[in-house]
């Protein structure tokens, strides 16, 4: 489960996506790819065999949400609840 929804608190950020955005912060920055390979946040996306299970989904589930955010759509069934 993400943290950012067990924790309860509310972000500063309104855009859309701004949950798993954190979440996704969070687990980069705690995952081995950033801690003992050094590597950037970015880096460590384009490489995926150095993250684990957990953050590949929430990286997986972030882009679900963007990429949402151009489906046309949107002006029918509303953003998707993220």
């Amino acid at each position: 489960m993400p943290k950012y929804y067990e924790a309860g608190e509310v972000l500063d950020d309104n855009r859309p996506c701004a949950g798993l955005r954190a979440d996704l912060r969070q687990c980069l920055s705690e995952s081995d790819c950033m801690n003992k390979e050094g590597r950037s946040a970015k880096e460590c996306l384009h490489v995926t065999s150095s993250l684990d299970q957990n953050c590949r989904a929430i990286a997986n589930t972030f882009f679900q949400c963007k990429r949402s955010l151009l489906d046309n759509r949107n002006r029918f069934r509303g953003r998707k609840g993220y």
